[in-house]
Order: structure tokens, then C-alpha cells, then sequence
């Protein structure tokens, strides 16, 4: 490999190469990208049963933002490393599949943007349309190509890498009584955020109460964590996010429960520390500092680890019939507020 090559390319290799005997590795698609043709892949872990619960692990889909490719890559690393001795991992891997897409957007890690090497905001590229007022330029817009949030445009097919995801989840984990999805990104605010749909409307999702029932066990058993749990639409709507469209696709069978979740890590607290960061068009999304970088691996794999747990027991949490509505009700309050009454 070139010696330029981004290191979150060469740990790709690596783990195509040392993790054959574990993982089931697929070529999903190729990308051009400055002459080269960039190949993404999917990696998948554990039983074959369909009828078993799937966690998908998603990084790397904004090329900047490189830290969630890393986060997704140190999780994968750890499980590749226990997998020989660790028997209690093993024993949940025969009733539990994962499923990861630790880079989608090579193209866009390899040239430092934001979008695909075709300008595109993969996050702003599927077709839904917001129902409200969207933010100028961040919510999506179809101005230019040479700008951010560019959606790409109007009536294309989706692009490559976004179409590849889309697929991947459909194919592992949309057909299941229960599949949970988390999508690493770093750059909004100064606090660590688990996002949920939707983006493009403010009214909660159909599945609101098992959203809250995720969220008590994970307050139950992270007593001291500092990640807000919200909707996205408490910050801003946007159109086109994909995870919008997989949900509303995934709701088409009202008898399965899909919950496609987004870690926002706060990037702008590493700015705050190292207000040297912001000339370095990385520093701005990523922690450079050593030490800053281990913290953040260390408590984002551990937020990893507990999906897989939450999907393996989730008969155990999910709300009964009887408890949806009090779930409901609690939600409402929780995270609409007076929007919830109208």
C-alpha cells in the first residue's frame, strides 16, 4: 500500500486478512476515486438463523468524520482478538448475528470530504422529502455539488455506497422480530448524542416505547454515562437521511422492530481543548491528542458491546403489550415536551 494510504484503510486490510477464518466477508460495491476503483465491504459475525436478533454496525459514511470508521474498526479488532479464548462471546454469537459496514464512504476518507467523490452527502441522498422546514444548506439542498449537504440530483437512483447500505440492512436486518443499527459520526455539539428517528418530521416514531425501554436499561446499567439519548428532530430535519428510509421501510411489517440509532460524538469538546485542532481539516472532527483518542475508543467500544447484549435480550426489556402505552406516555414527556400535546 501507498505510504499515504489513510490508516483506517490499511486496518480494513488487515482485518480482511486476519479475520477470514472468523468473518463472512462481502465486496458490496466499488468506487471510483481519483483512478482507483475503492471496493466496500461488509462483514458479518455469529448465527445464520434468521430468527435470531441482528445488531448492524455502520462507520466512516461522511469521509471527514474518521473517527466513527476508527470506533467501528477497534470494536471489530477486539471481537476478531477474543473470539479464540473467549467462550461466553462465542456462546452469544450462536444466538445473535452482526453485521458490520465499517467504511462506507472510502472515496470520501481517502479525499478528506465531507461527500462521496461525487460530491454527494451520503446522509442527505435517500428520497425521503422533510415534512418541515429543513436548515439552509445543513438540511439538505441540491444547489451545487461543490457545496456540504448536497443531495445530489433530483430523481438520480441513490448513490453507490448509500444504495450498498440500504441493501445490506434490508438483506440482514430488516427481516427479523428484533435488529438494532448503530451509525458512528462525530462532529455535533460538545456532548456525546445516541440519535434516533426521525430527521425529517418532528412527530415521534411508531416505535417510541421500545425507543425509551432501550434507553432506561441503558441508564439502569451505565449509571455514570454522559450520552444524551434524544430524537434527532430536537436539534435540527434534514432531508434524505437514510436511516429515515430504512425505518420507513422497516415499519411496512408492523410485527418486527428495527431500531436504527446514530452516535453523534461530540467533536467540538476536543476543539474546546485543543483550539489548535480547527486549522487541521481532521483535528475539526477527530481527536488528535493520544490519550484524547484512546478515552474516546474506550468508552464508545463499551457502548458497542452493550447493543449486542441489549439485541440478545431483548425479550427481556422489549415493552409487553400492557406497558406501551405508560412507555409511550413517558416518552412523550421525555422528549417532546409540549410538541407532544398539540
Amino acid at each position: 500500500m501507498s505510504a499515504a494510504e489513510p490508516l483506517e484503510l490499511t486496518e480494513l486490510q488487515r482485518l480482511i486478512e486476519d479475520g477470514r477464518a472468523f468473518f463472512d466477508i462481502r465486496e458490496l460495491c466499488q468506487v471510483e476515486c481519483g483512478g482507483r476503483r475503492l471496493p466496500v465491504h461488509s462483514f458479518t459475525l455469529g448465527s445464520d438463523s434468521p430468527h435470531v436478533p441482528a445488531v448492524g454496525f455502520f462507520g466512516g459514511v461522511h469521509g471527514l468524520e474518521r473517527i466513527g470508521a476508527e470506533v467501528v474498526l477497534a470494536y471489530m479488532r477486539s471481537l476478531l482478538m477474543r473470539l479464540p479464548w473467549d467462550t461466553v462471546l462465542r456462546e452469544q454469537l450462536k444466538g445473535l448475528r452482526l453485521v458490520f459496514m465499517p467504511l462506507v464512504n472510502p472515496g470520501g476518507l481517502c479525499l478528506g470530504t465531507r461527500a462521496n467523490p461525487n460530491g454527494v452527502d451520503l446522509m442527505r441522498n435517500s428520497p425521503v422529502q422533510s415534512l418541515e422546514p429543513v436548515p439552509f444548506m445543513i438540511g439538505g439542498h441540491r444547489i451545487s455539488r461543490g457545496l456540504p449537504w448536497y443531495r445530489g440530483p433530483r430523481d438520480a437512483p441513490m448513490e453507490a455506497e448509500g444504495a450498498a447500505l440500504c441493501a445490506l440492512v434490508e438483506q440482514e436486518l430488516l427481516g427479523r422480530r428484533f435488529s438494532l443499527a448503530l451509525d458512528c459520526h462525530s462532529g455535533f455539539g460538545t456532548q456525546d448524542r445516541i440519535w434516533f428517528p426521525f430527521a425529517h418530521p418532528v412527530q415521534p416514531i411508531a416505535h417510541l416505547p421500545e425507543m425509551h425501554a432501550l434507553r432506561t436499561i441503558f441508564d439502569q446499567s451505565h449509571a455514570h454515562h454522559r450520552y444524551i439519548f434524544e430524537p434527532q428532530s430536537r436539534q435540527y430535519l434534514t432531508h434524505g437521511d437514510l436511516w429515515d428510509h430504512l425505518y420507513l421501510r422497516a415499519t411496512e411489517n408492523q410485527e418486527r422492530v428495527f431500531m436504527p440509532l446514530t452516535l453523534e460524538m461530540g467533536s467540538w469538546l476536543w476543539i474546546k481543548k485543543n483550539p489548535r485542532q480547527i486549522f487541521s481539516r481532521y483535528g475539526i472532527f477527530n481527536p488528535l491528542i493520544a490519550h484524547r483518542q484512546q478515552r474516546v475508543m474506550r468508552r464508545h467500544v463499551a457502548l458497542l458491546d452493550f447493543f449486542t447484549h441489549a439485541a440478545s435480550g431483548y425479550r427481556d426489556w422489549l415493552p409487553a403489550v400492557a406497558a406501551r402505552e405508560r412507555y409511550r406516555k413517558q416518552a412523550l414527556s421525555n422528549w417532546y415536551g409540549e410538541a407532544a400535546k398539540r
